[in-house]
């Protein structure tokens, strides 16, 4: 048995600064040259015959809905595909369940009036500006990674959830922002600027519930002040732009986002939450939801515990953003670029404490073993085992257990 608890300190000894740093610029090199590679080919179709930063579409098509004045589109999935033909021959055949807010239209419009190289050029462009922009301002919020700067950018630049943001050419680069401000808003004593950031993911809302619970039930009201306010704005100017039946018609498509679930995730082991874990796991789906909704809320009691005791900003915002994706009921890969800030925060927090405790072993070598599992997640195809849920939802549970009042550390 000592044996056993004595496994995290042993790996957490032997994954030195200069190990992860020399792991993480391998992974990295063999990330971005497979990326490279595969995109580095004239026009908008991939080595693999695949449309580059193929999400991407979604968003430019919705952009120039918003230009042509075609919000009668915005909820008509077989429409949207027939107007993505015109624009790009090479969109043929590729459909989107229509779920975004109408907002999210108004959002890439000014996108929408390049040509789609240019756009995606451009949209990619600025999530790793915005990927960059959030890790340093945490990174500065680090006082014990100041030291390690080349290993931070090392494992930055190697973390499989920035990989997927570009590769799919996704938008959770803004979700991202969003979370970063909150946590830069809750570490200033700000706290109704940060319901403000947390609001502002409406565009997103299955990445706001795990939030919307903690800051409720932790009775932070002026947090939940400022996110009702923000959402309510957003909202508010797209009501203002379309009319109210277009509001109707995304209220209609919500409303049904359990009948569309297996056209939005087609490939559950791309996915890293709880309903996943359950639904790869067991084949029965009754039981499986059953048991997703039940480990989904104890994840989120776990996690208002966290934010109502005397922790850090920091432990608390990490339990929060690992929460955020296993209770999410949609989520998908590059949705992982989000649980950035929490990786730093507690690598920051491991690395201020000299004594090598089990908590502070474990969290080393969770981390480290995050990066290849979210990468693994095909082999659950097989397996029917997502370790990256397992991982993740050890993480909130230790950030439960340090914040507690009777903790040691």
């Amino acid at each position: 048995m000592s044996c056993i608890n004595d496994l995290p300190d042993n790996l957490a000894s032997w994954l030195t600064a200069r190990r992860v740093r020399v792991h993480g610029s391998l992974l990295a090199i063999c990330l971005w040259a497979v990326y490279a590679w595969t995109i580095a080919t004239p026009g908008v179709l991939d080595r693999n015959g695949l449309l580059k930063g193929t999400d991407f579409l979604n968003f430019y098509t919705l952009g120039n809905l918003a230009l042509q004045g075609r919000g009668d589109l915005l909820y008509d999935m077989r429409g949207q595909e027939l107007f993505a033909r015109k624009l790009l021959p090479e969109a043929a055949g590729y459909y989107y369940v229509p779920l975004y807010g109408p907002q999210v239209s108004l959002m890439f419009a000014p996108l929408a009036k390049f040509s789609y190289g240019w756009a995606l050029a451009a949209w990619l462009s600025l999530n790793v500006l915005i990927y960059a922009l959030c890790c340093y301002a945490v990174w500065k919020k680090c006082p014990n990674l100041q030291k390690e700067p080349w290993t931070v950018l090392v494992l930055a630049i190697a973390f499989p959830g920035f990989f997927h943001l570009l590769t799919f050419g996704q938008n959770s680069g803004l979700a991202l922002a969003c979370f970063t401000l909150a946590f830069l808003a809750l570490q200033a004593g700000r706290p109704g600027i940060a319901g403000l950031a947390i609001g502002s993911l409406i565009f997103k809302p299955q990445l706001g519930l795990a939030a919307a619970a903690v800051f409720i039930f932790a009775r932070e009201w002026k947090l939940v002040a400022g996110a009702v306010a923000a959402a309510t704005a957003q909202l508010a100017e797209a009501w203002w732009h379309y009319g109210t039946q277009i509001m109707r018609d995304y209220g209609h498509a919500l409303s049904h986002f359990r009948d569309v679930l297996p056209l939005v995730e087609p490939r559950l082991y791309q996915t890293h939450s709880l309903g996943s874990f359950w639904s790869l796991l067991l084949p029965w789906p009754h039981l499986a939801f059953a048991l997703s909704v039940a480990s989904s809320i104890a994840v989120l009691v776990l996690t208002v515990l966290c934010w109502r005791s005397q922790a850090s900003p920091a432990i608390r915002c990490s339990a929060m953003l690992f929460a955020t994706v296993l209770v999410a009921p949609h989520l998908t890969a590059y949705d992982l670029v989000i649980l950035a800030p929490a990786f730093l925060l507690l690598r920051n927090w491991a690395a201020g404490h000299t004594s090598r405790h089990t908590w502070v072993s474990a969290i080393e070598v969770l981390l480290y073993v995050c990066y290849p599992l979210f990468l693994l997640g095909p082999l659950a195809r097989f397996t029917h085992l997502q370790l990256s849920v397992m991982a993740m939802t050890a993480l909130v549970w230790i950030s439960w257990r340090i914040s507690a009042p009777d903790s040691s550390l």
